[in-house]
């Protein structure tokens, strides 16, 4: 199971055994920092493929264009959710999987343990909703108004408690109209694994996973599901990744921390929340940050990780991944997330991985 904060404010980076990809053994990719940004020498036209979370498509669709005009290696990815990354995965249909919620020890087992989670870049389920009777006022909830909304008692928009955490804004006497997603999701485990956290009437009833049975609401497959549901019913309110919100011109909701301060997620928040990930020697780099401690901390914050086998039986895949790594830690590469809403990764942790895959 991941492994969870215990409050420190600081990343415990400590060195540990390198772990190559497959065959790698100790070739050093180029930097592709250090070569104004080209990524490392490779074998042209050599297809990849992968498949798994929405959370971060945005951005690994952006990073696979740029890094296929660099170097020629196309690399194929299916935004099908974590279930279905972790699936193919496991099946072995695919080069790498992705997902959101990290696999568990019995899903590693699967596999013989042959899987390394990959940080990639830090990102943010936000409330999203649709209510233009409060025009562009900015909506605040905390962990137990969520929590009520989607346990199906918070029903109609101008309830007491939301009345309470939004003093001075008129609510609508209006039906709450609850959208989840209806496919095995890393953004829902971010999301359940909050809930979890913050109510324990939650985690008895219906727990953190990628698929949870939803006691209310309609199902949207995917990211782009769930955004086009609230887009299209006014009275709607449901949890995507920030970049889907914001792409989409929809309003989302301010939450109260775990120090009971309303914050915005953006990529300052987010950062913040990162703080509290503490890293063992052997990790594996699964970790939750929800509900992360500090005044500045946005609560439903995670990383997002490239499932990859350590021990690769295809030697030039096994390359072109350790490749693509080396190119998706550089300066360059991070800038691109943060231009979509995504948190780059610690500087610190970005050294830990390249100690791991043995960049």
């Amino acid at each position: 199971m991941p492994v969870h904060s215990r409050g420190r404010q600081r990343f415990v980076l400590i060195a540990s055994a390198t772990v190559a990809l497959g065959a790698c053994g100790g070739d050093k990719a180029k930097d592709p920092a250090a070569a104004g940004g080209a990524a490392p020498a490779t074998t042209s036209g050599v297809a990849l493929t992968g498949a798994g979370a929405t959370f971060p498509n945005p951005i690994y669709t952006k990073w696979f264009d740029s890094y296929a005009k660099a170097t020629g290696v196309r690399i194929n990815y299916q935004s099908i959710g974590s279930g279905g990354g972790i699936r193919q995965f496991t099946e072995g249909t695919v080069d790498f999987g992705a997902t959101d919620g990290p696999m568990s020890n019995e899903q590693m087992a699967a596999v013989n343990g042959n899987v390394l989670h990959v940080p990639t870049v830090l990102g943010a389920d936000v409330l999203t909703y649709n209510l233009p009777a409060i025009g562009a006022a900015k909506l605040v909830l905390d962990g137990d108004a969520i929590t009520g909304i989607f346990l199906g008692r918070i029903t109609k928009w101008n309830d007491p408690k939301l009345a309470a955490l939004n003093p001075g804004l008129k609510l609508p006497n209006a039906d709450v109209i609850v959208v989840h997603r209806s496919d095995g999701s890393g953004t829902s485990f971010i999301f359940t694994d909050y809930l979890s956290k913050v109510s324990p009437e939650w985690k008895a009833k219906v727990g953190a996973a990628t698929s949870v049975n939803w006691p209310i609401g309609l199902g949207g497959k995917g990211n782009e599901g769930v955004t086009q549901q609230v887009k299209q019913t006014e009275g709607a309110i449901g949890y995507v990744e920030l970049i889907y919100a914001a792409s989409n011109g929809l309003a989302f909701a301010d939450l109260k921390n775990a120090s009971g301060t309303a914050v915005t997620p953006n990529l300052k928040s987010v950062t913040a929340a990162a703080q509290s990930a503490h890293f063992a020697p052997d990790t594996d780099f699964r970790v939750s940050i929800t509900n992360a401690p500090g005044a500045d901390a946005y609560p439903i914050a995670s990383f997002t990780w490239l499932l990859v086998k350590p021990s690769n039986p295809d030697p030039v895949k096994s390359k072109q991944i350790k490749d693509f790594i080396t190119w998706m830690l550089s300066p360059d590469a991070q800038r691109m997330a943060a231009d979509l809403q995504y948190a780059p990764l610690p500087v610190p942790l970005i050294e830990l991985i390249q100690k791991r895959v043995g960049g």
